[in-house]
């Protein structure tokens, strides 16, 4: 197996591989949530993301 070695450093496009999207924690665990579609769970925490440009 080869050895993984990270770097204090990203190049060029190395950074969009840790891109993430924030969802709530009441989206998962609120039961009046349970009712909503995970992708509709997506979709809120996508445009949340814009929101926050």
């Amino acid at each position: 197996m080869p050895e993984i070695i990270l770097s204090d450093y990203f190049y060029g496009d190395e950074s969009e591989e840790f891109i993430y999207f924030k969802i709530p924690r009441l989206l998962i665990t609120d039961q009046k949530f349970k009712h909503v579609s995970t992708d509709a769970k997506l979709l809120y925490s996508m445009l949340l993301d814009r929101m926050g440009l």
